[in-house]
């Protein structure tokens, strides 16, 4: 069993220290616990090696006593930056990268952002790498969209690593918690990556969502429609659907795909993503998952399936409402919180669904070891007029 040395001091892993196998027993017990009244949890399935996994690794600054520029995670339930040199989780070659990065901050005299007194540059570092495609982002987030030296910047990186594929900066200027701002300027390449998943081509933004765990992430999307039984025929929506992984996943299998998302850059590249493997029966809107639904129901319209991926904190009532309206006769609910799940769940038996659990725990690596928050989802497929069907759960 590996042991990270900053454990004690950095915010993500929960669980470090604690054999995998006891880790999994600790996490059947407690979705069970939350989710008993609902059915029978299934064994929990882990992944063979919980390590170096994340493809998505974002990282802070700080400067030590002797001013060297470190990275690293907050704290937990704080903004203090714990330097890290190896997180077990994060995917090695973005480590690399991040440790270049500073390198180069410090020779390049590059002014570290400062919350408290609200002045210096660079804020944050983030680095996503496809797997599949082995395309590597480096997004650089800065205070202004003056970098002094950052062409010189660009190149001494590249000529560091250079596989990187695009590098971007993004500003963010808010005095907020919020890592990323709105506006991305490319420096290098073009802007953006791709990754295969499912057998469909993604292009993924720097805002743009892409799930974290991409061996995981595969398995729990073909289970999930395996249990959603589609014939043909249907037409589906994808509530929060990010870039289009499920859509585009789905698609192949059904008569329609109505996709909804808030951010305006995933429902870029899930109309390009549809494009680029030339699907035809996928559409891509913009908005509150609620307000469509809202409309939707308001205007009669209907649909057999809803994939339903929303935030930590779960679904909407106006959403929820909404689609007891139109009356799906299946819903598959991703959750990242077993508590509002839990919750949601109880509006959705009140309203005429019955519940079949058949759950499965998909053990998505780095997610187990950083904490049980970051969890993939709970996947469930729950039926009207007391049809019964799985349930697959994913908790990592």
């Amino acid at each position: 069993m590996k042991i990270c040395s900053v454990s004690k001091k950095c915010g993500g892993c929960t669980y470090q220290g604690v054999p995998y196998s006891d880790q999994l027993i600790e996490k059947q017990n407690k979705i069970e616990t939350i989710l008993k009244e609902f059915g029978r949890v299934e064994p929990i399935i882990g992944m063979e090696t919980p390590y170096f996994y994340r493809n998505k690794v974002h990282h802070a600054f700080i400067k030590d006593k002797q001013g060297n520029i470190l990275s690293g995670s907050y704290e937990a339930n704080s903004h203090r930056v714990v330097p890290v040199d190896e997180c077990l989780l994060e995917d090695r070659k973005s480590q690399e990268i991040i440790h270049t990065v500073c390198k180069l901050a410090s020779s390049f005299r590059i002014l570290i952002y400062n919350e408290d007194a609200e002045r210096g540059l660079l804020r944050h570092v983030l680095v996503r790498r496809g797997f599949m495609s082995n395309e590597i982002m480096v997004v650089l987030v800065t205070v202004s969209s003056i970098f002094p030296s950052k062409n010189n910047f660009v190149k001494a990186l590249r000529k560091e690593h250079p596989d990187i594929t695009t590098i971007v900066m993004n500003i963010n200027d808010r005095t907020t918690g919020m890592v990323l701002g709105d506006r991305n300027i490319t420096l290098y390449g073009p802007g953006f990556i791709v990754d295969y998943l499912c057998g469909c081509k993604f292009r993924i933004s720097p805002s743009s969502f892409y799930q974290v765990n991409p061996t995981q992430t595969e398995v729990l999307y073909q289970t999930a429609i395996q249990f959603a039984q589609l014939s043909g025929d249907e037409t589906v929506i994808d509530a929060y659907c990010g870039i289009g992984t499920i859509s585009l996943t789905v698609a192949k299998k059904v008569k329609k795909v109505i996709g909804i998302e808030l951010n305006k850059h995933a429902v870029l590249d899930a109309k390009i993503n549809a494009k680029n493997n030339s699907i035809l029966n996928a559409e891509f809107y913009q908005g509150d998952a609620g307000q469509f639904m809202v409309q939707m129901a308001t205007q009669k319209k209907t649909a057999d399936v809803v994939f339903l991926d929303p935030p930590r904190s779960g679904s909407t009532r106006e959403f929820i409402d909404s689609l007891v309206r139109m009356g799906p006769m299946k819903v598959v609910y991703v959750s990242c919180g077993p508590d509002s799940l839990c919750r949601d769940l109880k509006s959705f038996v009140k309203a005429g669904y019955v519940i079949d659990m058949k759950s499965t725990y998909l053990q998505k690596t780095r997610a187990t070891l950083r904490r049980v928050s970051y969890s993939l989802g709970n996947w469930f497929t729950i039926m009207k007029q007391y049809r019964l069907r799985s349930i697959w759960t994913v908790f990592p």
